[in-house]
C-alpha cells in the first residue's frame, strides 16, 4: 500500500461538480505548483499515491499529468516519475540587451543575458552564406533581391535555448567581417556601427506558439513547451531597415521582460 501524502498537500475531489475527475486532480497539482508546495524541480507524487489519496484509477492520474505537462508546467522523465518545470532562468529585458554601452564593451546581446544569470554562453552550428531574401524579408530590407543570411543556434551552459538567422543586405555586409564566422567583439551591430550604420531603433515583432518537429529538435524540447517567435529589424539613424534577425527561442528558458517610457 503506498503511503499517503501529507495533510494539507492535496484537497478531496468534488463529486458534485460537473468538471472532469481527471480535470480536478490536474487544478489541485496546479494549485499546490503556484503556491510551492511543489518547487521547481521537485517531483510530484506518484500515480500510485494519487490512485490512493484520490481513489480514481491509474488512467485517471495519467490524464491529469499529460493536461500539466500540455501546459508546460511539468515534465516526466521516463522511470523516475513527473517533475516540476523549472522556471524561465534568463529575463531578456528588451530595452537594455541592445543598447550601445554593451557593444561598446564588446558584449553581443546574448553575452549579456547570459552575464546577468552567470551562465555559460555558447553558439553552434554557425551558417554564414549568400541566399535569395524571401518575399518577406525582401519587403522588411526595402526590396533587395539576395541577403548574407548567418545562421546560430545559442546554447547556455550547454542548452539549446534559441536559434536565430540574421538577414542583412550585401551592398552592407559583403566582402565585411559581418560575413565572416566570427565578426568579432560586439557581434554584428557593432561591425554596423564600425560601418557608419549607427543604430537609431529596433522593432520587434513577437508571438507564442508551439513549435514545429524541426523546432521540437533543435531545441531539445519536452512535450507542451511552446516557443516565442520573435523578427527584429534594426534601423540606422538614416531610417533604412540594416538586418531582420528571425528568432525562434524555447519558452521556458525566457521571461520577456519591457520596461516602457510612461511620458
Amino acid at each position: 500500500m503506498s503511503p499517503s501524502l501529507p495533510s494539507g498537500l492535496l484537497g478531496t475531489l468534488d463529486p458534485t461538480s460537473d468538471r472532469a475527475v481527471f480535470r480536478q486532480i490536474a487544478d489541485q497539482l496546479r494549485e499546490a505548483i503556484d503556491r510551492g508546495r511543489f518547487r521547481e524541480g521537485e517531483k510530484l507524487p506518484s500515480e500510485a499515491e494519487l490512485v490512493d489519496h484520490f481513489g480514481v484509477s491509474r488512467m485517471t492520474v495519467r490524464n491529469s499529468f499529460s493536461i500539466l505537462q500540455g501546459e508546460g508546467l511539468v515534465h516526466a522523465e521516463h522511470g523516475k516519475g513527473v517533475f516540476v518545470r523549472p522556471r524561465p532562468p534568463v529575463r531578456r529585458l528588451a530595452s537594455d540587451r541592445f543598447t550601445r554601452r554593451h557593444r561598446e564593451q564588446g558584449k553581443s546581446a546574448f553575452i549579456v543575458e547570459a552575464d546577468t544569470v552567470g551562465g555559460h554562453p555558447q553558439v553552434d552550428s554557425l551558417e554564414v552564406k549568400e541566399i535569395k531574401a524571401s518575399p518577406d524579408i525582401s519587403a522588411r530590407l526595402g526590396s533587395v533581391r539576395r541577403v548574407l543570411s548567418r545562421y546560430r543556434r545559442y546554447l547556455l551552459d550547454g542548452r539549446p535555448v534559441e536559434f536565430a538567422t540574421s538577414y542583412l543586405p550585401l551592398d552592407i555586409a559583403r566582402g565585411t567581417q559581418i560575413a565572416e564566422p566570427n565578426p568579432g567583439p560586439g557581434g554584428i551591430y557593432a561591425r554596423l556601427e564600425d560601418l557608419g550604420h549607427r543604430l537609431d531603433h529596433f522593432d520587434e515583432e513577437i508571438r507564442s506558439r508551439m513549435p514545429s518537429p524541426a523546432e521540437v529538435k533543435t531545441l531539445n524540447l519536452a512535450a507542451g513547451v511552446p516557443v516565442f517567435h520573435l523578427i527584429r529589424t534594426a534601423y540606422d539613424t538614416e531610417g533604412r531597415a540594416v538586418e531582420v534577425c528571425d528568432t525562434v527561442m524555447a519558452s521556458d528558458a525566457y521571461v520577456l521582460s519591457y520596461r516602457l517610457p510612461a511620458t
